[in-house]
């Protein structure tokens, strides 16, 4: 299949981290400290939105780490995932500002905010950037983040997803408690809002209480763009009802269009048109004008990575403490309580690779999901592969340094996807929908999924 067959272009979104990124990326040459600038996350979204990305999707969480050994050592030493991470909403407000098109995602919990809060929060992205907001939905699962929180412990799996079913209902409708034309602003009548199109929720569920109605109007688009990242059998199923984009990372194309395959048929299941769920997985290349370039910047980057900054990261994502098992000896097959899907990824590589633990770590700090190295002409032939094997509906590109890889990518492998017809020369509208192909939501228009949550319980 080409991607003229598909007739359709893939997507492109922006994996960026606020704060020093990977373990061994920070400490690259051409790595930049701006990470507390606001001039620091402007340039990255000008760099993106010059590559006509999508948009820039921030992931977060809400602690400094300490699964592996029991300390926040590892993490802070090696500056690691959690070691420093600025609140997205708030970097997204300053990137909103520095450019028109690009949409602009945030991370946010579940389980440890508020629908109104969230509901809030994100309908004020999209007005202020004029319908580019996308929210990236997580249940968390670290007894650190819980601590954080006045719990002594994190909510369990399946009773999360339950607190996040009904955590979706209430933001939709909020952002619902506003009919499209309810702001009048009519001076002379004086009619600022129509009462008769504001209406409170009166929500009482098992988790939440929520009068409304919300005090912010529609969002631009409705509803601003979700995005879920779920593994586990129950994250899917909350995906493929919920979402409009899915990020995930595979090891191999062949996991990757097994995953896709998955979720289009779970999607069709909930009624939904499986061509309106967007499937990103994450990639992060490496890319150089010639194979010795690239060699070189992977021997360097190899060279600034410490194991122990690898499986402090990968024990946080899979809430398992490593440092119990020899360095030497291969990634143990474990029932992981947390991120099921990075473990899959990983006893893949490791499995495939004969791996001792110690090059896993390596692996896992500086990751090359897919092999996605080389010059630009051989990214953009792996990146058409998975696109025209219907692995993925596009990629979540994220960078060993920033912003310079950002800015390389947008350099040598935009351009060459371009020439092959595979991505965008410009943008065809305005907000984020537009961008992936979505319609927008008529008021309601979440019920659907809700009324059939509801048939099958």
């Amino acid at each position: 299949m080409t991607a003229s067959d598909r007739n359709e272009q893939l997507h492109l979104g922006a994996f960026v981290i606020a704060g020093p990124g990977r373990p061994g990326g920070w400490r690259y040459p051409q790595s930049e400290d701006g990470w507390l600038d606001i001039d620091y996350y402007r340039r990255i979204a000008e760099v993106l939105e010059r590559g006509r990305f999508d948009l820039a999707f921030f992931a977060d969480i809400l602690a400094v780490p300490n699964r592996y050994g029991s300390s926040h050592d590892s993490q802070l030493r090696y500056g690691a995932l959690g070691s420093l991470r600025l609140e997205p909403l708030q970097v997204l407000a300053a990137m909103a500002g520095a450019t028109k098109h690009l949409g602009l995602a945030a991370t946010k919990s579940t389980s440890y905010y508020e629908p109104f809060d969230i509901a809030r929060g994100i309908a004020t992205l999209d007005h202020l950037s004029g319908g580019r907001a996308a929210w990236n939905i997580v249940t968390s699962f670290q007894d650190a983040e819980a601590r954080n929180f006045s719990r002594e412990e994190h909510i369990p799996r399946d009773k999360r997803y339950d607190r996040a079913d009904e955590f979706l209902e209430v933001t939709h409708r909020l952002w619902d408690s506003w009919a499209d034309d309810a702001l009048v602003a009519d001076r002379s009548a004086p009619l600022f809002a129509d009462p008769d199109k504001v209406t409170p929720i009166l929500h009482k569920g098992e988790w939440f209480n929520v009068d409304g109605p919300l005090n912010v109007p529609r969002p631009p688009q409705g509803y601003p763009v979700l995005i879920q990242a779920g593994a586990s059998d129950r994250g899917r199923d909350f995906a493929a009802r919920w979402s409009d984009l899915i990020f995930v990372t595979h090891y191999s194309m062949e996991s990757a269009i097994a995953f896709s395959k998955e979720m289009k048929e779970r999607a069709a299941r909930h009624g939904r048109n499986p061509k309106d769920l967007k499937i990103l997985p994450g990639i992060t290349p490496l890319v150089g004008e010639t194979e010795t370039i690239v060699a070189e910047k992977r021997q360097v980057l190899g060279d600034l990575i410490e194991p122990v900054s690898g499986l402090t990261t990968l024990s946080y994502h899979l809430d398992v403490d490593l440092s119990v098992y020899p360095l030497d000896e291969p990634l143990p097959h474990l029932k992981v309580p947390g991120v099921t899907g990075h473990y899959d990824e990983m006893r893949e590589a490791s499995d495939k690779g004969g791996l001792p633990l110690a090059e896993v770590g390596r692996m896992y700090a500086n990751r090359y999901e897919g092999d996605f190295l080389g010059t630009a002409g051989q990214i953009a032939d792996k990146m058409q592969e998975w696109f025209e094997a219907g692995a993925c509906d596009g990629f979540m590109v994220a960078a060993h340094w920033q912003p310079g890889a950002f800015d390389e990518f947008v350099r040598l492998v935009v351009p060459e996807l371009q020439r092959r017809k595979l991505f965008r020369t410009e943008y065809s509208g305005t907000t984020l929908r537009d961008h992936l192909g979505l319609t927008r939501p008529a008021v309601g228009g979440w019920r659907r999924f809700n009324d059939q949550r509801k048939d099958q319980k």
